[in-house]
């Protein structure tokens, strides 16, 4: 099946100055591509450079199978939400809809049952005569994203459509628009810096970092084997734990040795784990660092660590004690009797660890 997008060796300059550096990309058809990164990554640049909103410096782009490198946007049969709405305040919710219908020279008949049928589809067939001063930020979010539905495009494009909105109707809506690509079937192309809402919409994930793409891949290749420490840090909420350690080997496995202030060092063996560089920074998820008894396995291992701080978050508890120089956070079940300043055996899933280098922070394992 051919890519629905193809972007090869994109290249974006403003001057001297470069924004996006050999960028490589291809989705198929029904996909949903999160562009993902901190603020100043380029990831709106990229969006734009699909849309034809800029020019790109260098490479190709294709979409459906065609070379729109140097196509206008109204020819490349793309859809773009905002993060404005940028809807027009004197026309009525149905007006907005149906606007870019009409001046495509679409026939009456078909705008009414296209709007019918979005209006329908988003759930907002009581707000069709109100004007989008009458309307939420969510409701007006909703329209925006009508106007798009009706154009049936090959590509959807969302440029952080989510972040007007507050906490909870922020997760109300990443739901819609998770729902309205499964019953579609569309492709679509969004741009977040949450990375949370990355992982619960994406098909697929581009970290960007300084115009750079850092890593590709499903929600759970990222989550599971970022590519490098940048990855490991960005991607999950609490971020990984990243713990400078030593590797040597030791019999059957490799021996990861972890420096800890006033008490003697974390000895954990790792009997997976080859040909490691003496100087790595081991990564583990607070969910693979358990309470004694609440995880079991043969690359399970525990330790007795000193509790620095305890923070109950409803369904989970957080600690925190301080290993490698470092924060590290375990997640723990609700009910933990962890207490601030005493010790708490922690079981250490090592089936779940990632190595990185220091220097260049690439993945090791």
């Amino acid at each position: 099946m051919a890519p629905i997008l193809d972007i090869n060796n994109l290249y974006k300059n403003y001057g001297s100055v470069e924004i996006l550096k050999d960028i490589n990309v291809a989705i198929e058809p029904g996909d949903f591509l999160v562009l993902v990164g901190p603020s100043g990554c380029g990831k709106s640049t990229l969006l734009n450079c699909i849309a034809g909103l800029e020019p790109i410096t260098g490479g190709t782009l294709s979409i459906g199978g065609k070379d729109m490198t140097h196509v206008s946007p109204k020819d490349r049969d793309i859809a773009m939400v905002f993060q404005s709405y940028a809807l027009y305040p004197t026309m009525s919710v149905a007006k907005n809809i149906t606007f870019g219908m009409k001046v495509r020279g679409v026939d009456a008949a078909t705008q009414e049952s296209k709007l019918k049928e979005v209006a329908s589809q988003l759930q907002i067939e009581q707000l069709l005569h109100r004007r989008p001063g009458q309307l939420s930020g969510g409701q007006r979010q909703r329209v925006a994203m009508g106007r798009a539905l009706v154009r049936d495009p090959k590509l959807f494009l969302f440029d952080e459509p989510l972040s007007n909105l507050d906490a909870k109707l922020r997760v109300e809506m990443r739901s819609e628009i998770k729902k309205l690509h499964q019953n579609l079937g569309a492709t679509m192309v969004y741009v977040t810096h949450d990375q949370i809402e990355a992982m619960t919409l994406a098909t697929k994930i581009v970290v960007l970092k300084g115009g750079v793409v850092q890593q590709i891949g499903t929600p759970a290749e990222i989550y599971n084997r970022p590519a490098n420490l940048f990855v490991a840090d960005f991607m999950g909420s609490p971020a990984m734990n990243l713990i400078p350690a030593k590797a040597s080997k030791n019999g059957s496995g490799t021996q990861i040795e972890i420096a800890r202030d006033g008490a003697a060092p974390l000895v954990l063996t790792d009997t997976h784990a080859e040909n490691l560089p003496q100087d790595v920074i081991l990564g583990l998820r607070p969910e693979d660092i358990a309470e004694a008894g609440f995880r079991a396995g043969e690359d399970v291992q525990v330790a007795e660590c000193h509790i620095d701080m305890v923070e109950p978050a409803g369904a989970d508890t957080f600690v925190v004690s301080e290993l490698g120089g470092k924060q590290v956070t375990a997640r723990l079940h609700a009910e933990t009797g962890a207490e601030s300043g005493k010790a708490l055996s922690l079981a250490f899933d090592l089936s779940k660890v990632s190595y990185f280098a220091p220097g260049s922070g690439e993945r090791l394992n």
